[in-house]
């Protein structure tokens, strides 16, 4: 696997008062979505909007979607009214048609298209849920980080959410071991900022469209601890393989501890009431062995692969075989 990119230019370094555009992500010569040239925006966003506890200064750039908003291009689009006429002919409010339903289903379409053409050629993947609040030097940080190498180091890339915490690490991890690193941010009201070990990332506005890019390029899941968050993540792909939506591929547990609550009161209660069949839970597994967890999450890829090639040897036997 090609190391990954080396880490983007620093907030200073940036072109003064232009906005940088965002062209669709390059190839990288592995099949793999390369880092694009429009990479640095998120660093430079990451570091013009975070002080050192994270909070966030007055004068900062405003990113939506693909496209930046510096103060002066936010000053440019106000109506300043120069006469009673002028003030009577400009429009005063943002138009109604940019919050109207079929204007908002295009921006959900455009999110779709960008998740889709960024994320198509990266290959294999593990998706990492955990929480944003971890900071470094929780153990779990450092699982998060380990397991991440590991898993590149088995050729597969990593997905995350793209923010602080276990994502961090994640995508941490797999950036040092030369894996792609790839961050599927959220626009938040406080503007999380893409963390600083993706190597590929890709802005969203809904949750919805970004869950999907989680699951329609993962080949397993490591749920990490964390809060709501983590834990619709956890449920929506629960229901999913249950339902038969998306095939039946890893979702690891990591932290015993953690989880033991959890699953007893699914063994207590939800099954106990038939809310749930005893075999649903056969579907998780649940570790505290970051090399016990790759292999989990790997072992079906890497099944799918040697069946694949299994069948198109046949394949290919057949088709030169002469009775």
């Amino acid at each position: 696997m090609p190391h990954s990119q080396k880490k983007r230019a620093r907030a200073g370094e940036a072109p003064a008062g232009k906005a940088q555009s965002a062209p669709s992500p390059a190839r990288a010569p592995s099949g793999r979505a390369a880092p694009t040239p429009a990479t640095p925006t998120y660093a430079a966003h990451a570091s013009a909007n975070h002080n050192g506890n994270g909070s966030h200064n007055g004068n900062h750039n405003r990113r939506s979607g693909r496209v930046t908003y510096r103060p002066k291009a936010t000053e440019m689009l106000t109506v300043h009214a120069r006469t009673e006429d002028e003030r009577l002919l400009s429009p005063r409010q943002r138009p109604a048609f940019l919050d109207s339903d079929p204007w908002r289903s295009l921006r959900i379409m455009s999110e779709f298209v960008e998740g889709f053409d960024a994320l198509a050629a990266v290959g294999k993947a593990i998706t990492v849920f955990g929480s944003a609040r971890v900071v470094e030097g929780d153990p779990y940080y450092a699982k998060a980080r380990q397991l991440a190498g590991l898993l590149a180091g088995q050729g597969f890339a990593v997905i995350t959410g793209g923010g602080p915490g276990i994502m961090e690490a994640a995508n941490r991890g797999c950036h040092e071991a030369g894996g792609l690193s790839i961050g599927c941010n959220i626009e938040l009201p406080h503007e999380q900022a893409v963390n600083a070990y993706v190597d590929l990332g890709v802005e969203f506005r809904y949750f919805f469209a970004r869950k999907v890019m989680f699951v329609k390029y993962a080949d397993g899941f490591a749920i990490f601890p964390g809060g709501f968050g983590t834990l619709d993540e956890l449920f929506e792909s629960l229901t999913l393989i249950q339902t038969g939506k998306i095939r039946h591929f890893p979702v690891v547990l990591i932290g015993t501890d953690y989880w033991a609550g959890l699953l007893e009161w699914m063994r207590r209660e939800a099954i106990a009431r038939g809310a749930i069949s005893p075999q649903d839970l056969d579907i998780l597994d649940c570790t505290d062995d970051m090399e016990e967890a790759c292999r989990m999450l790997t072992a079906s890829s890497t099944r799918r692969a040697e069946e694949a090639a299994r069948a198109a040897k046949a394949a290919g036997r057949t088709v030169g075989h002469k009775p």
